[in-house]
């Protein structure tokens, strides 16, 4: 069944609201930009970041592939475990090009 496109206007007309104040809103809670000034990060955001699922980046915790942290009750990545992350699989990646050719 095909999906039929709703305009802003008419969204925005049905929630009682003006078409900008539905795009501000969407804006601010759908921003594709990371919050640079994040130290540590949720489950989900570290997810979003990666490119993967809730699932593979609880897998990726639980193996240790990526550190997390304890705060309270809650889990946290460090936002440069990310970095380091990508740069170890991309080295590996590199070295395992190297062997086989």
């Amino acid at each position: 069944m095909p999906e039929t496109p709703i305009s802003a206007a008419l969204l925005a007309d049905a929630l009682g609201m003006t078409e900008q104040q539905l795009l501000g809103l969407v804006q601010a809670n759908t921003s594709a930009a990371h919050d640079p000034t994040l130290v540590a990060l949720t489950v989900e955001e570290a997810a979003r970041r990666l490119g993967v699922g809730r699932t593979t980046m609880y897998a990726l915790l639980a193996s240790g592939e990526i550190p997390s942290i304890s705060i309270g009750r809650l889990r946290r990545i460090p936002a440069e475990a990310l970095s380091v992350y990508v740069a170890a699989r991309t080295q590996a990646t590199q070295s395992s090009v190297a062997l086989a050719a």
